[in-house]
């Protein structure tokens, strides 16, 4: 089973990484003791029991991860003992993932890849786990050295993990050892997805994006922030946008790279853009849905498929990495296979493919066949990357009143902050620069 490791090192990792001491955190004095002593501390299994050992509804409890080696020895097996199906009739992945490229995928999984190399990455970044809402929720939380520096939460989507911001909160917090300024400093929160990652599998209905989005606004509230901004793309957009309709306390304005701003009735005159963008959709829900209806009508049957089988899992998630970084056949270009890897691992070390699924399933029952989650009033900031689903910024106002930010970038893709790090930290700088010091940043024309 999987442990959770309150580890001595926890101090000296925050301190590295230009944290703060954890003043506000409620951590109780056995917790402490274990902490301190560098104990490892069976805390429970990834299953949805609760995570934290002795944790009380506001407790922020030191996290680390460490999988259990017999998991990584039954992963190698299960992927030697692979029943492969025959090869697609076509000649590109129209079909799904081609066999030759899942075979050569799975390969370098079995015989090359590190899970431990990206683990101990991962444990440099200071974790904790907290109840919200009655769910035990995971989170980085990385405290900037600048002064002044302001708070972000960043939500990722699916197939995505907490570790689709691996490559940015450095830059974020540290700005000066990354080309950046000081004044450009964040406070960097990164919490893991209900049913995501090692946030807790819930067990009742109801868990979607607004509920996420309240919870967020709690975390926020507990780790002390009393101003800040939030970002998402994918689920992560919709949970950020419904952070900003519930006028979450301390939010000032939000960023988007997934706006959803097309109409639910689609005008029958349409601009140039307007109709590329409604072609490109209809293309989407004709040709490239299909993992969209199954997680979003039967979540349950497929976690019993991807469960079971990394061969499923990986073939589920990597033509997802292939269709969001441009549908270009081989999305090792955009995306490192080992960054690749590294989020099917996770998704297969905590059996989450059902409860990261689920998502899907409750939010459909949240938003039915709507196009765009409805008008948001405060501040919006919006980075469009190219191989992503287009939003024309024509529409973009009616959704977004006070639109203060929209770039429209010539590079990257759905998974913006792996693809193209530099230039995801760089917009969030950009645009963010319009809110350090105000409320009420001008809205553009």
């Amino acid at each position: 089973m999987s442990k959770f490791t309150h580890q001595k090192k926890i101090g000296a990792k925050r301190v590295a990484a230009g944290a703060r001491p954890l003043h506000r955190s409620k951590l109780s004095t056995r917790t402490k003791f274990f902490a301190t002593a560098g104990v490892s501390l069976a805390a429970g299994a990834l299953s949805g029991t609760d995570l934290a050992f002795g944790q009380s509804s506001e407790e922020i409890i030191p996290f680390a991860y460490h999988a259990p080696q017999n998991a990584l020895d039954d992963l190698k097996q299960r992927l030697a003992q692979t029943r492969w199906p025959e090869p697609e009739t076509t000649n590109d992945w129209s079909e799904g993932v081609p066999l030759e490229k899942l075979r050569a995928l799975v390969d370098y999984w079995r015989t090359d890849y590190d899970w431990r190399r990206r683990e101990k990455a991962l444990n440099r970044f200071p974790q904790f786990r907290t109840k919200l809402d009655g769910l035990s929720i995971h989170f980085i939380h990385v405290r900037s050295k600048h002064p002044n520096a302001l708070a972000i939460i960043l939500t990722h989507g699916w197939p995505s993990t907490m570790l689709l911001f691996r490559d940015v909160i450095e830059p974020l917090t540290d700005p000066t050892a990354y080309g950046g300024k000081a004044e450009d400093a964040f406070d960097v929160v990164v919490p893991s997805l209900p049913g995501f990652g090692f946030s807790e599998k819930p067990a009742e209905r109801g868990w979607n994006a607004q509920r996420t989005a309240r919870a967020w606004a709690i975390l926020m509230q507990r780790l002390g922030y009393k101003r800040y901004v939030a970002q998402g793309g994918d689920w992560g957009a919709f949970v950020t946008t419904a952070m900003a309709q519930q006028r979450a306390p301390g939010l000032v304005a939000i960023h988007l790279n997934f706006p959803q701003v097309v109409p639910d009735r689609i005008p029958g005159k349409l601009t140039p853009d307007q109709q590329q963008a409604v072609e490109i959709l209809n293309r989407f829900r004709d040709e490239g849905s299909g993992y969209l209806m199954m997680q979003s009508t039967r979540p349950q049957t497929i976690g019993y498929a991807l469960t079971d089988s990394p061969i499923g899992q990986a073939a589920w998630i990597y033509d997802i990495f292939n269709a969001g970084t441009g549908n270009s056949g081989d999305p090792e270009k955009a995306i490192s296979r080992d960054n690749i890897l590294d989020e099917i691992t996770l998704y297969w070390l905590t059996g989450t493919a059902a409860s990261s699924a689920r998502f899907y399933y409750e939010q459909r029952a949240l938003q039915g066949k709507s196009n765009n989650s409805r008008r948001v009033d405060p501040p919006v900031g919006v980075s469009l990357f190219p191989h992503d689903l287009p939003a024309p910024r024509s529409w973009a106002k009616e959704v977004y009143p006070n639109l203060f930010y929209w770039h429209e970038l010539d590079q990257g893709g759905h998974f913006a902050s792996l693809e193209k790090p530099d230039l995801f930290v760089e917009e969030l700088r950009t645009c963010f620069r319009k809110v350090r010091q105000t409320d009420h940043p001008e809205p553009i024309q």
